[in-house]
């Protein structure tokens, strides 16, 4: 299960019928004919979604994103005519509303940290399961971020070789909004995190806000990203979890 999509599922487990609107609207960017209708059929069996359109290269996933306005597109990495950093980059700079999932057979931290800074919202491996992607597409729908446990691992051994020095970071956060980004960094929800706390949701919202305004960014994936950076987030943090 991907970090992060634990809680996710619950909110769509409704038998109720969802009109088209209710509907998460999805764009599939991918290179690979066989893959993209392998995802196409997976998520048309869910009744919360639907595929509108798919896309076999980067400018294509562009130009598809500015007339259909998706809620999430599904991105590789490696695509012709327009890499899916640079594709992912221009859907952010067209609308804030979508949200980007890197299903990718790559791993590299330099791909995984341009992605993120790029505005990725969510970044799987495309060894996980269609049930991973799914619950994922759910997670990033609702305003949280997925990272694939291997990926935070990667991150996080490479944060730990990093010298934080004299970085002012650390001191900007208090105690519990701390405590709240290292929970991020393992892939809770707003829903887990405030069970683990005996707070509420509301309150964790407004701990995630002010963390977000202090390291000046808009996004969790944004918040892990410079949590690394700042060497607020380390490795013993959250080794239990990645021997899950």
């Amino acid at each position: 299960m991907p970090l992060g999509a634990g809680t996710a599922y619950n909110w769509f487990s409704s038998s109720r019928k969802l009109s088209t609107t209710d509907r998460v609207r999805v764009l599939i960017a991918d290179d690979h004919a066989l893959l993209r209708e392998a995802l196409h059929r997976a998520l048309d069996g869910e009744k919360d979604m639907e595929v509108v359109a798919e896309a076999a290269d980067g400018e294509e996933a562009v130009k598809l994103v500015s007339e259909l306005a998706p809620d999430v597109v599904v991105m590789d990495i490696v695509m012709p005519k327009l890499s899916g950093i640079e594709a992912t980059r221009k859907i952010k700079e067209i609308t804030g509303n979508t949200a980007i999932l890197i299903l990718t057979a790559y791993d590299d931290e330099e791909y995984v940290l341009g992605l993120l800074d790029a505005g990725a919202a969510g970044y799987l491996l495309k060894s996980a399961r269609g049930r991973d992607v799914v619950d994922a597409i759910r997670t990033i729908r609702a305003g949280e971020s997925v990272l694939h446990p291997r990926i935070i691992a990667k991150l996080l051994k490479r944060a730990m070789g990093t010298s934080v020095g004299a970085h002012e970071g650390p001191q900007l956060l208090s105690e519990r909004e701390s405590g709240v980004l290292k929970l991020v960094a393992l892939g809770m929800s707003n829903k887990e995190i405030a069970d683990r706390l005996c707070v509420s949701q509301r309150t964790v919202k407004a701990h995630l806000t002010n963390v977000f305004n202090k390291l000046n960014v808009a996004s969790r994936s944004e918040a892990i990203v410079k949590a690394l950076k700042w060497g607020l987030v380390t490795l013993e943090d959250t080794a239990g979890k990645l021997r899950d």
